[in-house]
């Protein structure tokens, strides 16, 4: 058929995600370990947004933003684990509807980008907090606060808006596997029929349009962070003051490290696997870790976790 005649018509109406099909008798293995992870990562995730709700203690600006992550976080894992989660239980394969494909990469995405922005806030917040402790209050008000919140999430939106209506223009003719375990950019480019140099470029300049800055940001708050820290005379002061960040860094250095292998890496079929690999820790682990690091690193949440068990216990002898 020729491209002519395809520029207006959809000939491939689903897709099959082929995910981890290699490892043939340990799908059921894989399929344990992933729906631990899910459980995990929504308890997790879940019980830091209610802990920052409802403990008083916790309603600052610092845990206004972790409240916002962790609800992002269990966002972003209900858009990939459970498709994988049936296709594995299926076998390792399965089939996923054009429309379903473009939901999935939209939502992935749009929530990739607003973490972006939203660690960009955090590490903000952080900077404000020990390089200019005496104007906290005054900078990082509620208005403020609601501001970089609102901000983080309407810039996921609209940069992938502009990528998902260019992508609707696309003609998939076959063949329909993708060689992935959820619809991500590449993979799904490589089915179809058209010419898709001029969505790569502008994928790419509105990927660095709207992840450039908020990076650049993360990277110039910490170099401040780190500047002020060494400044500090005591040890026991220098501790307490990485102490409030350090959390936020490992999460930045997790969620940014995985991410820029993964699509720095060529696109090439020998190194798909690998790109598979390293695709599972920015999309499933790091979700995964954000509530473990914060809650085993955080002594006010740990504190506020006792206090919520404790009203729950005495509520329930009541």
């Amino acid at each position: 058929m020729r491209k002519s005649e395809q520029k207006n018509e959809t000939t491939v109406t689903e897709f099959l995600l082929l995910g981890f099909e290699d490892l043939g008798d340990q799908q059921l293995l894989l399929f344990l370990f992933f729906l631990v992870i899910y459980i995990v990562t929504m308890v997790g995730n879940i019980l830091i947004v209610v802990l920052v709700v409802v403990d008083h203690h916790l309603q600052i600006p610092m845990y206004f933003f972790l409240g916002n992550l962790s609800c992002l976080e269990t966002c972003y894992s209900s858009t990939i684990l459970p498709v994988m989660l049936a296709n594995l239980f299926h076998g390792g394969q399965g089939t996923i509807s054009f429309m379903g494909c473009m939901a999935q990469y939209y939502f992935f995405s749009f929530l990739a980008v607003s973490e972006c922005y939203l660690l960009a806030a955090m590490s903000y917040d952080r900077y404000v907090a020990i390089c200019k402790p005496l104007l906290y209050m005054a900078l990082m008000n509620g208005k403020v606060c609601l501001l970089l919140i609102a901000g983080s999430w309407l810039s996921g939106s609209l940069v992938f808006n502009i990528a998902i209506c260019l992508m609707h223009q696309l003609t998939f003719c076959g063949p329909s596997e993708i060689n992935h375990f959820f619809c991500d950019f590449n993979p799904i480019l490589k089915l179809s029929c058209n010419d898709t140099h001029i969505i790569k470029l502008l994928s790419l300049f509105l990927s660095a349009l709207f992840s450039l800055p908020p990076f650049l940001l993360t990277l110039t708050s910490y170099g401040f962070i780190i500047s002020a820290i060494l400044r500090i005379p005591s040890t026991s002061g220098r501790q307490k003051a990485f102490s409030t960040c350090s959390s936020h860094l490992i999460v930045v250095s997790l969620f940014y490290g995985t991410v820029m292998i993964v699509y720095m890496l060529p696109q090439t079929e020998a190194l798909q696997d690998l790109n598979k690999v390293f695709s599972l820790f920015y999309t499933i682990l790091t979700p995964l870790f954000n509530p473990l690091i914060y809650s085993l690193r955080n002594r006010e949440v740990k504190v506020a976790f006792r206090r919520a068990v404790a009203t729950f216990c005495a509520f329930e002898r009541l």
